[in-house]
């Protein structure tokens, strides 16, 4: 993605207010606050978003939020490539750093316990609409249950965590190996990674900004999520379970999370003419479930 903003613009938006910082607690910052250590979040918005979500669309505000260390390297080798005048070199600006976005639907200042998704991004699922997971379906169903709900809520779409954190190359590698007979966690394992090496942390701050120090209700079937948000500061999390697009393509992989510790119903992974019968949910060798601990090997 193209990172830089040119520092006139950049002095146009932050007297405006659409170009701010938040502190890793949520608390937004002064325009002189000096960068300091660089652990703050640098975010803009809000950007008026109409969304086509299914036969609706959604009207939401869009704010951009990216770590502000690696703004600062950014904004470091622009000038230096506008002292040299290598305009043709401004390509090297594209980089890999994660711009976190946070979609607002309704009100938020009338908000008393609102609904949210913390989803992280799936290239495959929720671009393509690839079946092998339920990414794409259930970002949907959040836009449109946030919309539907009486106080509206947000959504905060991590960008960097694709594959549970692993990287799109990485998870390619997966699925060859998925196809091959292992399940996800499996896969994750053979590639010497992590069953989940995502970080909630901007999530937690974007969330302490946002939503503030009231009650909301989390659109998750992930124990997971719920207790590294806490780890993080916000204790006060009811968890909505958010089970849906269940299909034939990926049961396996939706059987493969119920197994470590998912929220998910055996009933709920029943599709078509399959009964819930058919499916293996434990050890067909002992008959237990995975003994690894939930709360650190969910995806």
């Amino acid at each position: 993605m193209f990172s830089y903003i040119d520092p006139t613009v950049r002095e146009r938006l932050v007297s405006q207010g659409k170009m701010f910082r938040i502190d890793r607690e949520g608390q937004r910052l002064p325009d002189d606050a000096p960068t300091g250590s660089g652990q703050t979040i640098s975010i803009l918005g809000p950007i008026p978003l109409p969304l086509d979500v299914g036969e609706r669309q959604v009207s939401v505000q869009w704010y951009a939020c990216v770590r502000n260390t690696e703004l600062t390297r950014i904004h470091q080798l622009a000038d230096k490539l506008r002292a040299q005048k290598a305009q043709e070199s401004f390509a090297g600006l594209a980089s890999s750093m994660a711009v976190n976005s946070v979609l607002v639907v309704g009100k938020a200042a009338e908000w008393k316990e609102p609904l949210v998704r913390v989803h992280s991004s799936c290239l495959t699922g929720d671009v393509f609409g690839s079946g092998r997971c339920e990414c794409g379906p259930q970002l949907q169903a959040a836009l449109e249950r946030i919309d539907d709900d009486n106080e509206g809520g947000l959504v905060v779409y991590m960008s960097g965590h694709e594959g549970r954190g692993i990287g799109l190359w990485a998870k390619a590698a997966t699925y060859l190996l998925q196809d091959a007979g292992e399940d996800t966690y499996q896969a994750n394992r053979s590639l010497g990674l992590p069953d989940d090496s995502r970080d909630f942390g901007d999530a937690a701050s974007l969330l302490k900004h946002f939503v503030g120090g009231k009650p909301f209700r989390l659109l998750t079937n992930n124990p997971k999520k719920v207790h590294d948000l806490n780890a993080f500061g916000l204790a006060d999390i009811t968890p909505v379970k958010h089970v849906c697009g269940v299909g034939e393509n990926n049961r396996r992989y939706m059987q493969a999370k119920r197994n470590w510790g998912h929220e998910i119903d055996s009933e709920d992974l029943a599709t078509g003419d399959l009964p819930t019968d058919d499916l293996v949910t434990d050890d067909p060798a002992t008959g237990d479930l995975p003994t690894d601990d939930p709360a650190t090997n969910n995806p």
